[in-house]
Formats: structure tokens, sequence, C-alpha cells
């Protein structure tokens, strides 16, 4: 069994373990369902323990607003598997439950996306982090800050709860709200 404390890259180096972030979301019924079984398909991911998990809220669309209303939640986990390895077993999970990219912000059975990875910053052709449109999203900042109140952005060393501060200043609490018996968010390890 792979060590989630370290990993060897293509270059035979070896990478410590970093916690990293993630972002789930779904829409299409049964959306809590779905967002389980995500869960249940990354904790099955060799070299990935899950160490934090929001609740669940209920949010409404962002960017095509012409659509059902999304389930979304957080989890942070500790790996040592370099950020790009992390990202295509995220979009094999997505494939696995049968998303399928019809159109830009559609409806989605699973959305899985690496918010944040250790303290980098990565920008490449295939993968943004942080995500890029995560300050301006409430369904990402504030299961994030509820798991862990600690985070800064690698960018910019801005800190979770002063990005939280403005989006709220500015939209208030609309448009989402946490899921009556959703589980209780489980603290950072």
């Amino acid at each position: 069994m792979l060590d989630i404390c370290s990993y060897a890259n293509l270059e035979g180096e070896t990478i410590d373990s970093v916690n990293a972030y993630l972002g789930l979301g779904s829409n299409i019924e049964p959306r809590v369902d779905n967002i389980k079984r995500a869960i249940a398909e990354i904790e099955g991911i060799q070299g990935i323990e899950i160490t934090g998990r929001s609740s669940l809220y209920l949010t409404s669309p962002w960017g095509k607003t012409d659509q059902d209303d999304f389930v979304n939640g957080v989890l942070r986990i500790r790996t040592a598997m370099p950020a790009l390895n992390l990202l295509h077993h995220l979009k094999s999970i997505e494939i696995k439950m049968g998303r399928q990219q019809i159109e830009r912000w559609g409806p989605r059975i699973i959305d899985l996306d690496l918010l944040l990875y250790g303290d980098e910053a990565i920008d490449s052709e295939e993968l943004r982090v942080p995500h890029p449109h995560m300050r301006q999203r409430l369904f990402v900042l504030l299961p994030l800050a509820e798991i862990d109140a600690e985070v800064v952005f690698p960018d910019d060393g801005a800190k979770i709860q002063e990005v939280l501060i403005r989006v709220l200043e500015r939209e208030g609490y609309e448009g989402i709200k946490k899921i009556e018996g959703s589980p209780a968010a489980t603290p950072v390890k």
C-alpha cells in the first residue's frame, strides 16, 4: 500500500505529503447520493486520506443560472500524489459517474475541483491552483472555512476568512443554505 507521507515522481524525487482541498458539486438527482458516491470513490484512491469534510449546502447555480440548484461541499485530503495526478484521478471519477461536459457551467451529475494543493500556486494549461473562480464562489468559501478557518491562499497570502467576509459583504447568504440533516462538518485532523 502506498504511504501517504511520500510519493516518488517520474524523476524519482520524493514528494512530501500536503493538504489539498477538493470542491464537490452535483445538480442532477440524486444530488446528495452523487456527492456521497464521489466521496467514497475519493476514499478509494490509494495514497489519499480524507482529513476534513464540510457540511453539504444547497446552492444556486453559478455562471449559467437557468438550471437546477446544486448540492456542494468541500473535502480536505492529505496526499503526496502530485497535483496533476490527483486531478486526473478526480476527472476519472467524474467520467466513471457519468459526467458529460456538454456546455460550460451546465448541469452535471458530479463536479470535482482541485481547489488548493499545499502551498503551491500552479498555472499550467491543464491545471490552475488556487482554482481560478473559488474566491467568488460562496459555495466553495463557506464550506472551506467551515473545515479549516486558517486556510491561506498561496498566490497572495490572503486568508480564507478575509475573502469570505468580502464575498458575504457583497452577496450576503443569498443562494446558499446548509442542508438540514446534512452530516456535520468534520474538522481537520
